[in-house]
């Protein structure tokens, strides 16, 4: 529809005020916005920004586009938004219900105002229903990308806490590998262990692969990347966690690990090691 004649504009201008109110009745009712924990006070916030956002927007035209800047308000005030309610856990569904249920205030309104005009109201009907389904769309969008940067930081931050390097004597590290090992983990898994190597001036560090499943031509290359890293730093490295399983693949696959002081378990690695600093254990005597 030409936006010239529109009128959709004027009847959000004129009647705004019971627009909203009816809007915020009905989602009162529904029930849905208490699903993320959201105070009534605040949904009444949020339906009054954003309607008078959307007034002002309609005025120059009623048809959504994401890139222009006469919708630059509600991009960013569905951005925020979108942030907002994704920490309270709503659903991508569920923010966009928030758009979806202003469509029956403005039907309503749109056919109280033009009844006597079937065109004029059809025309605006359909103008509502492409308006409100392009924004419920746009902020699903907005939603989910949201969503995958909260999961990418959350995923960066789970690696980061299971790849813990310990001192366990002083010149001595250990770095204990949980689950599956891939580039991106090696990259985190070489730097955390690169900076404990400079922070604490260790030149002994064991790398323990008890908890990685398996071990094919990938992770070994991994470990060398890791191990001749830590050299180049002036540490020298013995792999732990060597079980039968894991020493008959690495036979097979005739992955050379001949420069490397393996052992079966961290505690014979740390033996090693205690022995390499010119230390070893002893029981204290019996008093």
């Amino acid at each position: 529809m030409n936006r010239r004649v529109s009128r959709l504009p004027a009847i959000v201008a004129r009647h705004q005020e019971h627009i909203l109110g009816e809007w915020i009745r009905l989602q009162l009712e529904s029930g849905a916005w208490r699903s993320g924990r959201i105070q009534e006070s605040g949904l009444r916030e949020e339906s009054r920004q954003f309607l008078d956002r959307f007034t002002r927007s309609i005025q120059q035209g009623t048809q959504f586009d994401s890139d222009s800047p006469q919708w630059a308000e509600i991009r960013q005030f569905l951005g925020a938004l979108s942030r907002s309610r994704a920490t309270l856990g709503y659903t991508s569904s569920q923010l966009a219900t928030f758009i979806f249920s202003l469509k029956q205030p403005l039907f309503t309104q749109a056919q109280d105002t033009l009844g006597a005009e079937p065109e004029a109201l059809a025309a605006t009907l359909w103008e509502i229903t492409q308006l409100l389904d392009s924004l419920g769309l746009y902020v699903t969008e907005v939603h989910q990308q949201t969503r995958e940067k909260v999961i990418a930081r959350q995923q960066e931050e789970l690696i980061e806490l299971s790849t813990p390097v310990v001192e366990l004597w002083n010149g001595i590290l250990a770095l204990p590998l949980i689950g599956t090992l891939d580039s991106e983990r090696t990259q985190v898994v070489m730097e955390n262990l690169l900076q404990r190597i400079v922070a604490t001036g260790s030149s002994l560090a064991i790398i323990d692969i008890t908890g990685v499943p398996t071990v094919d031509t990938l992770v070994a290359q991994h470990l060398l990347k890791t191990v001749a890293a830590a050299q180049l730093m002036g540490a020298d490295c013995i792999i732990s966690g060597i079980r039968p399983q894991i020493a008959q693949t690495i036979v097979h696959l005739g992955i050379d690990l001949s420069s490397v002081a393996t052992k079966a378990s961290l505690a014979d690695a740390f033996a090693l090691a205690l022995r390499r600093r010119g230390l070893r254990v002893a029981e204290a005597a019996r008093s």
